[in-house]
């Protein structure tokens, strides 16, 4: 399998540096010991770099980082909304189903302050909806749907979640979004989370799939916030 992999640098970190945080030799030694030029490593090692497998510090020189799935899909999102806007909603359902899928393993695994954190997260929400001035809370809407699903021990789920949301903040929909439509999401969003709290994951799953019906009024959103950028651009 290692031997697959399409270059000599991701080789050698599979096979010599697989743990997170570990210190590699330096870029002549690593370049010698692999048998290749310096010039062709400092490409590997941007590879791995973007696919978020390392960090390239001065002082600290070169280490490993945790696995994440993220970095690689961000990177791909990103080049299918550059060439194609609508692929946000293809994504969006992709992401949708995988959200109803996990559900209720992932709220099950959910511990009393993460239930809390949930709660306050909700209460921040509406405090910015109804403040004045008024406040979009993406942060808190990020975070809500990620922290439902944070303990479920697969990193390609959380991967595929993730990227979601650095297309949604990518599409703009961070930024300019339909009050009306927050105020619909939230209100799901709290029957989600008043739900997880009684322990009823069955009409928690049900305000969820009723919360991706907002799909199409979402990516209605997406195309007009892209309309506003480009036309801010030109």
């Amino acid at each position: 399998m290692v031997d697959e992999l399409p270059s000599e640098f991701l080789r050698y970190l599979a096979k010599s540096a697989p743990n997170a945080g570990q210190r590699l030799p330096s870029i002549p030694e690593l370049a010698d010991q692999m048998g290749i030029s310096v010039g062709k490593l400092r490409e590997q090692l941007e590879v791995a770099r973007t696919l978020g497998l390392i960090e390239v510090r001065p002082k600290t020189g070169i280490r490993t980082k945790d696995y994440s799935f993220t970095p690689a899909l961000h990177v791909s999102l990103l080049y299918a909304l550059s060439i194609d806007p609508d692929s946000f909603e293809h994504y969006g359902v992709l992401r949708n189903h995988i959200e109803a899928a996990f559900w209720h393993e992932a709220a099950a695994l959910l511990t009393t302050q993460d239930e809390e954190h949930l709660q306050q997260l909700v209460t921040t929400a509406w405090e910015k909806l109804q403040g004045r001035p008024i406040q979009i809370p993406h942060q808190e809407h990020r975070e809500l749907h990620l922290s439902i699903f944070k303990r479920l021990d697969n990193p390609f789920v959380l991967g595929l979640l993730e990227a979601y949301w650095d297309a949604y903040e990518a599409v703009g929909l961070n930024v300019y979004a339909d009050y009306a439509y927050l105020c619909e999401v939230w209100e799901y969003h709290e029957r989600m989370v008043q739900a997880i709290l009684d322990g009823d994951l069955d009409s928690g799953y049900q305000a969820l799939v009723e919360h991706t019906g907002l799909l199409q009024k979402l990516s209605e959103l997406a195309r007009r916030a892209s309309n506003v950028i480009s036309a801010r651009s030109v």
